[in-house]
């Protein structure tokens, strides 16, 4: 066998340092950030790294909730279910299926309910691996390049948004500046620049103040309700960690929120080992509501994942279950792994019916 290149990173910041240069020196973070995640065969979600695994010693860099438990797709299942039945569609859409273990666990549970589960990814590399996850539904899955113009039926999307790449902003003496990214060497470094761009609330305080806007989550957002308004309509759940803007923007996360993964390791600095590692920020579900409802489409409800779960049966279901299984599936709801910091919000494109999982605990009101 042929080992995967384990270093990516030499030809991704080439080609990012020539973008550098043909840009006058400096890009914004956003920029950099879409590179060394999306570009095409380099990236880190485009390149041949192992990423998704429970640890450290498969070479994998983080592991999320269908990886701990198959109690996660066989309980959002039942959402799922519930909305397909309540817009009249029989279609489920993921972005960003990593394996492809949540689209096994929502067929397997789903069964006749859904006749087509499509995929869109923009990895190769783990396109091959879902396929080969998802073999035994092959009559039912497809893969697409690029969105079509309408969209019916269900999008599911498990840490989707966190992996959007965000503009960087820093208040230094009271003057907001945009952080981007210049060459330094082989490598990068952090560069300032005055700017008119402004978080989306005021910043209580006078003290230096880094943090993230969001401009193509929300984006991406506004598309999806495009879409989903042109076709028969439908619903949306996503699923990932943040907090509602008046959290996010807390004079006390003054650090702002991005973080990278490697080997199950957590580090603040996403300019060292670029396509090796994955870059995170947290989600500003605010921002994604008011996206949504600003492109017509109606907030279901917004709760913890600990709620949302526990209201569509996890709790039943773990009573069910092995205690080796019950245990797995604790993490996707205790307060101080999965259940309290991850977050779901639900979006359709009708209001006229009510969501099992925002039946208890729903935040709406905190958005």
């Amino acid at each position: 066998m042929t080992a995967p290149n384990l270093n990516p990173s030499s030809e991704l910041t080439q080609r990012i340092n020539q973008t550098i240069e043909q840009a006058g020196g400096w890009i914004g973070f956003d920029r950099f950030m879409a590179m060394a995640l999306y570009e095409p065969g380099l990236g880190y979600y485009t390149n041949a790294l192992q990423k998704f695994g429970a640890m450290p010693s498969s070479g994998s860099d983080f592991v999320t909730a269908p990886g701990m438990s198959a109690m996660f797709g066989q309980t959002l299942a039942i959402q799922v279910k519930e909305a397909l039945q309540a817009t009249g569609t029989n279609e489920v859409w993921e972005f960003g299926a990593g394996t492809g273990a949540l689209a096994l666990q929502l067929l397997d549970s789903l069964g006749d309910a859904v006749r087509r589960y499509t995929i869109i990814d923009l990895s190769g590399t783990l396109r091959a691996r879902q396929a080969d996850t998802l073999l035994k539904h092959a009559d039912k899955v497809r893969w697409l390049d690029a969105w079509p113009d309408a969209i019916e039926g269900v999008v599911v999307g498990n840490e989707v948004l966190d992996a959007m790449p965000v503009q960087l902003l820093q208040r230094m003496q009271g003057v907001w500046h945009e952080r981007g990214v210049v060459s330094s060497g082989e490598g990068f470094a952090w560069q300032d620049r005055l700017t008119d761009l402004r978080p989306p609330m005021d910043i209580e305080g006078e003290h230096d103040y880094l943090t993230e806007i969001h401009p193509q989550a929300e984006a991406f957002i506004a598309s999806l309700a495009e879409r989903l308004l042109a076709g028969k309509g439908g619903a949306a759940f996503f699923l990932d960690y943040g907090f509602p803007e008046g959290e996010y923007f807390h004079p006390q996360r003054h650090m702002g929120t991005v973080m990278c993964h490697q080997l199950h390791q957590a580090d603040p600095d996403p300019l060292v080992a670029v396509g090796q590692k994955d870059i995170t920020a947290h989600v500003n579900f605010t921002g994604v509501a008011l996206a949504a409802q600003n492109a017509g489409l109606h907030v279901l409800g917004y709760a913890s994942q600990a709620w949302f779960l526990l209201n569509l049966g996890l709790a039943e279901r773990m009573a069910a279950s092995s205690l080796a299984e019950r245990s797995q599936a604790q993490r996707l709801v205790n307060e101080h792994e999965m259940g309290e910091l991850f977050k779901v919000v639900g979006l359709a494109t009708s209001s006229d019916w009510a969501a099992q999982g925002f039946a208890r605990g729903d935040r709406s009101h905190r958005l």
